[in-house]
């Protein structure tokens, strides 16, 4: 593991390792920014980091632009010795820890000669940002600076700063920053106080009395499992339960949309419910998602484990909307050709994309459409039958691969995750698509079962036969390579159900299926 102190010592490093690491797909880097203090929300974010990239760096740095005058700056607990050891022990390849001086140029970076970078003034005006004038811009600042500096892959946030999350997230977006900005899920004591490294200031008697926030937000959401959605009832309901802890002071208690940040009256489809307070002099922030919709089902594994079959039927079953990715791939394939550009152009492609429209609808009764999982429309255009042709299916693989058409799809294929009630399946559904997904299946088969099948599907179509010994070759090379994408890499997430399918029929890994999805998910 690598301690860089340098701006100029971080660009050397990832030259060289971006040199070196000979990939296919590339290298991909993931960041984790820290202030030090590591605990482990800290260490679940690198571990997510470490499952997606090939190099991770984590930074620690005590960014002072972020603290106000009267805030815990001189105080902030600094832990250097530990953070290195737990970095090193996570498999982190290389550690940040620059000076002020190092980083912003100046011990003093409060210059107003300094640049500094503006986030939108009305996700600040609320939440924390009401109470910590320019806090906020300071995050922006350094966050903006660190993926400059790194230019990573992915970076990673906790859920616990969702405010922060969301205003990076638009940061991101609104200055074209390629990084995908990564939330990860709140890291709990056992008492349900989210972990933080602010936590250290406090005492024993104090960490137990401060578990009365997650309590009320619990009891919020109680509320809102029994049918509850205006703002004022459910922001009552965890009032009252923190007012049974006379030492807490609240700040707030508020419900914003998760992602706009915009105050609510009542949820629709997402609410998000946050709470700051003081506890003595420790200031502590909390919050909770709260979801109306319906439920949605991610269907996960490695090719030629019969996922696309059982999704399909699964849906089905479940009355749920088959989101067919492939489908949608292949309407933009098909466009591509009807506009007689080249497969190989990704600019023109790329500019294509951006106005593609794409709906898609289950087949139904309709007989016409019998034979295919869902209907699709393409700005308006129905193309369900179109996009079938072998002139499609021949150019297909190499538009699907254009990274600007991948990213502008799962932005569409997530809009499906707004209302829910869909099942997708995929390499990445459950960790990148709709990490949010009620119920997560990753479906596994041995290489010598997927092997079988393989032999059996290509004799069926009369094609060549292949030797068992080199379809496994062949799968197992395919399994390590869609492991290590640098783009939609094969993850199982952490909280999916594995499921083998050797020697089952489909019938028998859908019923499973079913049967999962009806023990563990409210309609």
């Amino acid at each position: 593991m690598r301690v860089l102190k340098t701006v100029e010592g971080v660009k050397r490093y990832l030259g060289q390792a971006r040199r070196q690491q000979n990939a296919e797909d590339g290298v991909a880097v993931g960041l984790v920014p820290t202030m030090g203090n590591l605990h482990r929300g800290h260490l679940s974010l690198i571990e997510r980091a470490r499952l997606e990239n090939s190099v991770v760096v984590v930074s620690i740095f005590v960014n002072p632009l972020q603290f106000g005058p009267q805030e815990d700056l001189a105080r902030y607990p600094h832990t250097p010795e530990q953070d290195l050891r737990l970095c090193e022990q996570a498999g982190v390849d290389a550690v940040f820890m620059p000076t002020v001086t190092a980083f912003y140029g100046a011990a003093q970076p409060h210059s107003d000669a300094m640049t500094r970078v503006m986030p939108s003034k009305a996700m600040v005006a609320v939440l924390c940002g009401s109470h910590r004038p320019g806090h906020f811009e300071g995050v922006a600042t350094v966050v903006t600076k660190l993926l400059s500096l790194v230019a990573p892959d992915r970076a990673y946030f906790g859920y616990k700063d969702a405010q922060q999350l969301a205003i990076l997230k638009r940061l991101a977006h609104d200055l074209n920053l390629p990084s995908q900005l990564v939330g990860c899920p709140t890291v709990r004591e056992a008492s349900g106080l989210a972990l933080s490294s602010r936590n250290s200031y406090l005492s024993e008697v104090e960490r137990q009395q401060a578990a009365v926030i997650y309590r009320g937000l619990l009891a919020a959401q109680q509320c809102f499992q029994a049918g509850e959605r205006l703002s004022s009832a459910l922001t009552a309901a965890v009032a009252a339960e923190l007012a049974q802890e006379p030492s807490l002071h609240p700040q707030y208690v508020e419900l914003v949309h998760p992602e706009t940040l915009q105050p609510l009256e009542r949820v629709e489809t997402l609410g998000m419910l946050a709470v700051a307070a003081h506890l003595g002099a420790t200031r502590l922030i909390d919050n909770i998602l709260l979801r109306d919709r319906q439920p949605i089902v991610a269907i996960d594994g490695p090719a030629g484990a019969g996922k696309s079959t059982v999704a399909r039927q699964v849906a089905q079953r479940l009355n749920l909307l088959y989101l067919d990715s492939g489908a949608m791939y292949r309407a933009v394939t098909w466009l591509v050709l009807e506009r007689g550009i080249d497969v190989q152009d990704e600019v023109a492609i790329a500019e294509l994309v951006q106005d593609c429209e794409i709906r898609l609808e289950a087949s139904g009764n309709d007989s016409a459409f019998a034979a295919y999982p869902s209907r699709i429309w393409l700005n308006g255009q129905e193309v369900t039958q179109a996009i079938r042709s072998t002139a499609v299916t021949a150019a297909v693989s190499a538009v699907s691969a254009q990274p600007t058409v991948r990213e502008v799809l799962l932005r569409q294929q997530q809009q499906y995750g707004i209302t829910g009630g869909v099942v997708m399946e995929g390499r990445d559904i459950g960790t990148q698509v709709f990490p949010q997904a009620e119920l997560k299946v990753f479906l596994t088969a041995s290489v010598g079962e997927r092997a079988r099948r393989r032999q059996r599907d290509l004799a069926a179509q009369e094609q060549p036969a292949v030797s068992l010994s080199d379809l496994e070759q062949a799968i197992d090379d395919r399994d390590r390579k869609d492991s290590s994408r640098r783009v939609s890499p094969l993850r199982q997430a952490d909280d999916a159900i594995a499921l083998n399918t050797d020697g089952l029929a489909i019938e028998d890994v859908v019923n499973k299926i079913v049967q999962l999805f009806e023990s563990r998910v409210e309609r």
